[in-house]
């Protein structure tokens, strides 16, 4: 296929999405118009910002990417990039005319690609990543805590401020509040809450307990073996030589809140410095912390880019027994992830599984990972950990179609620290609880 003719396809999909997108979003505004009075300007100018703003927010998953303070050029370039990152059969349409590439190369490509760009997107409900009222952990008392957090945290944002302080509340009383949150962390001796296995825990039991299940992939029955998840032994030998675990970063550049530019220390990588030291000098492990960068100029490809350096640092230390990617999620704007813990503000998490495997199509040969039901029984025995010594600061295990390197080592591990949203002083003493919770697991 000629360019000029492969770009007058690209066009035309592209101008195909746009007016469905402008009919869809003409016919919502029409109706809000219907009862409510017009803004001030005109009715094209209310209009035209009222679909860049649904198709931003929605259409095209656009938010973080706006975040990131990319700049896509024309709008043309920008909308085309969008669909490239939100549409997997847009790009492997534009690239399926290669003629020295066969489709599985040309696929794989896609894949790789996407899998660095899209970590962060989710083709799922947000709401389905949160335990609700029924959790078996958490007390009804506990979720309505952590969702008057998020009120006042949604609050603060639309008054300008950090958060809305209770009118009754003096100036002194509040700086108490502040010096209390700031206390030291304590290791609690037992859990506070405890499953009982005895149950019948099948498929549906554990899936709706522990799991959040991307739309792009879905769930083996065959993975959901509670003996397997459950007792697969997952010790560390703390006194071998070399060091033990790894803590790199995929996303380097993940910031938050109240990150300063140019400071490192402040974002996900000071984060991974933190938990290393924990993981260190409070539970005795031997740590190697890589903080190589592979996300600077864009997130494609990240995953793929990452891959030579952390082989060759297993290749060169071969008592690495424990991989960790540690990231920060993203998350709509006036969500936080957030809970008081002992009087400090404590970020909440998320473990990560990538299954290689995409929902009608099957397993992605060419992402395999031997090592899924380990990565699985890993993941769990920390969410299980999570929920019985600190419950409700774990999200549900979320689950998506690609690989994400978790085939490294059996013992690997994805872990989504907070959020955009969330300042470094939750995200610092998030790690606390989760160098412990770790530690459990890997303590067989």
């Amino acid at each position: 296929m000629s360019g000029k003719k492969l770009e007058k396809i690209k066009k035309i999909i592209i101008a195909c999405v746009i007016f469905a997108g402008f009919i869809c979003m003409l016919a919502d505004y029409l109706k809000k118009t219907e009862t409510e009075e017009s803004k001030e300007g005109s009715f094209w100018q209310n209009m035209g910002n009222e679909i860049c703003r649904n198709i931003e927010k929605s259409y095209f998953l656009l938010p973080s990417f706006l975040r990131e303070g990319k700049d896509a050029g024309n709008s043309f370039y920008f909308i085309e990039q969008a669909m490239r990152d939100e549409m997997p059969l847009y790009s492997y349409a534009l690239n399926s005319d290669s003629k020295d590439k066969t489709e599985d190369e040309s696929m794989a490509e896609i894949i790789m690609k996407q899998e660095g760009a899209d970590e962060d997107t989710k083709n799922i409900e947000e709401s389905h990543l949160d335990y609700g009222e029924d959790a078996l952990h958490i007390e009804n008392s506990m979720m309505e805590e952590m969702q008057k957090e998020n009120s006042k945290y949604k609050q603060g944002e639309m008054d300008g401020d950090a958060m809305v302080e209770d009118a009754d509340v003096q100036p002194e009383e509040a700086e108490i509040v502040t010096e209390n949150q700031s206390g030291e962390f304590e290791i609690p001796e037992y859990p506070s809450y405890t499953y009982d296995w005895s149950e019948n825990w099948g498929y549906e039991e554990l899936v709706s307990n522990f799991y959040a299940v991307d739309n792009t992939t879905s769930l083996k029955e065959e993975y959901m073996n509670l003996d397997t998840l459950l007792y697969e032994d997952l010790s560390v030998d703390k006194t071998s030589d070399g060091p033990q675990i790894l803590i790199y970063h995929t996303h380097s550049q993940e910031a938050f809140a109240d990150s300063v530019a140019g400071d490192a220390s402040t974002t996900i990588v000071g984060a991974g410095d933190k938990l290393a030291r924990l993981l260190e000098e409070e539970y005795g492990f031997k740590v190697m912390h890589h903080t190589g960068e592979y996300d600077v100029e864009d997130r494609d490809y990240a995953y793929s880019n990452s891959l030579p350096a952390l082989e060759k640092i297993l290749e060169e230390n071969p008592s690495i027994e424990v991989v960790i990617d540690l990231h920060r999620d993203a998350v709509k704007e006036g969500n936080k992830l957030v809970m008081d813990l002992n009087g400090r503000p404590t970020a909440r998490f998320m473990f990560f599984n990538g299954m290689s495997y995409i929902r009608n199509k099957g397993d992605i040969t060419y992402l395999e990972n031997p090592y899924i039901q380990d990565n699985l029984a890993f993941s769990f025995q920390a969410q299980v950990t999570a929920n019985e010594y600190y419950p409700g600061i774990a999200r549900k295990i979320y689950l998506k179609a690609y690989r994400y390197n978790l085939h490294l080592k059996p013992k690997s591990m994805l872990i989504e620290l907070g959020a955009q949203t969330n300042t470094v002083e939750e995200i610092m003493n998030a790690c606390d609880p989760l160098a412990h919770i770790i530690s459990i697991v890997l303590a067989g």
